[in-house]
Order: C-alpha cells, then sequence, then structure tokens
C-alpha cells in the first residue's frame, strides 16, 4: 500500500468502518482517529470497552476509567474537571477544545478485536488487526512524541516499529521516515491498574511538560 493510499484510508476510516458480525464475536474500532491540525503529541490506548459501558461517544468512555481525572488532574489541579458528576458523564466538548488546544491526538493501537471474556480488560482481548501506526503518523507531519496507555498497547506498537519496550515513565527513540519520534510509556488509567490516580497523574504530568 502506497503511503498516499495508507493516510487517505485512516482519514476516510474505510479501515475503521463498523461491520455488522453475523457471529457477533468480532468487534471493529467505532470511531475514526482524532487528529486535529498541529497535532504534536498521539496517546495510544488498547481499545474501547464494549457500547454499553460508554458515558460519552470518545475515547476513555468508560467513567470508571480515570483518564480525563488524570488530564484534570494535570492541567487544573481537579480531577473533576472535566467529569460530570450527576449525570455520570465526560464534558466531552471541554476535552476536545483541550486536545484541539495542545495538540494533543487520541486514538488505540488494535482496530478489529475479538473479546474472550464479557470484560473491558485488555487481558480479554484478542487483537485481530492492528491499526495502520505508520498512516496515523504521516496524519500528523508535526508529532513527534507518541504515548501508550498500558501494556498491551505498548507491546502492540514496539512490536511494529521493532523498538525496545521502555519501562514505566520512559521513552525509547526512534526515527519514522526521517522523523525523530519518542514513544514514552503511561501507567494504565484504569482503575484495575494498581496504582492510586495522583501517583499516575505524576508520571502523566512529565508529559504535559512537553508541549505546555
Amino acid at each position: 500500500m502506497s503511503q498516499k493510499q495508507s493516510t487517505n484510508n485512516i482519514k476516510n476510516g474505510s479501515s475503521l468502518k463498523v461491520t455488522n458480525n453475523t457471529d457477533n464475536t468480532l468487534e471493529t474500532h467505532p470511531w475514526k482517529p482524532f487528529i486535529p491540525e498541529g497535532t504534536r503529541m498521539i496517546f495510544l490506548g488498547s481499545f474501547p470497552p464494549a457500547p454499553h459501558r460508554w458515558a460519552m461517544d470518545f475515547f476513555y468512555p468508560n467513567f470508571i476509567n480515570d483518564m480525563w481525572r488524570i488530564f484534570g488532574i494535570c492541567l487544573h489541579n481537579d480531577k473533576g474537571w472535566f467529569v460530570n458528576e450527576e449525570k455520570r458523564t465526560f464534558h466531552r466538548e471541554m476535552i476536545e477544545r483541550m486536545l484541539k488546544e495542545l495538540g494533543i491526538g487520541i486514538y488505540d493501537t488494535a482496530i478489529v478485536v475479538r473479546r474472550t471474556r464479557n470484560t473491558a480488560s485488555d487481558k480479554d482481548l484478542e487483537v485481530i488487526k492492528n491499526t495502520d501506526f505508520d498512516g496515523l503518523l504521516r496524519m500528523a507531519p508535526l508529532c513527534k512524541y507518541l504515548v501508550t496507555t498500558g501494556e498491551k498497547a505498548t507491546n502492540i506498537i514496539t512490536s511494529h516499529f521493532s523498538i525496545e519496550k521502555p519501562k514505566l515513565g520512559n521513552r525509547v527513540d526512534f526515527i519514522f521516515e526521517g522523523r525523530n519520534i519518542s514513544l514514552y510509556r503511561m501507567p494504565s488509567s484504569s482503575r484495575a491498574y494498581p496504582m492510586k490516580i495522583e501517583d499516575k497523574a505524576a508520571f502523566y504530568k512529565k508529559l504535559f511538560n512537553l508541549i505546555l
């Protein structure tokens, strides 16, 4: 596949179109990549939870996932900044505006999966098809930083680029089509990951220092 075809596939969502599987065993990613103009950093998770777990129609939608609370702590010293507790949802418009202002993109490392159990856990995800990471980076020519938000995401992307897996909170550097890219590994925002939210936020705060 050519560079132009690869990038267009992601932009048009041709590889991301939701399909109606007759056996209901495969799930296709429900969203296109969120890559605003001027993206300098891309966060990469594994795959969204099943729709019945969504509190909003956007990335990290599970109300008991703490990603947007971590953003609130890092940017406003308030874990509830992007949270609507009364309606048990998140302030999507505020989140999208913030991401655009900071030049942060969001996507996942898998686009087709099978759930081996009815959970939102990465360990119960069988990855059938990975994201087109080359096409993703071509969509964001100013991007210098990739951020993985869990072990499965880290394993997938380091395998794709044939690079060493960084230790938690650290980075590895590599070159993609003449561009210097740094891959940072962050702790999972899932509450199943055994770390206090304040301690997770301390890891993520270092990332924001790169772009603020």
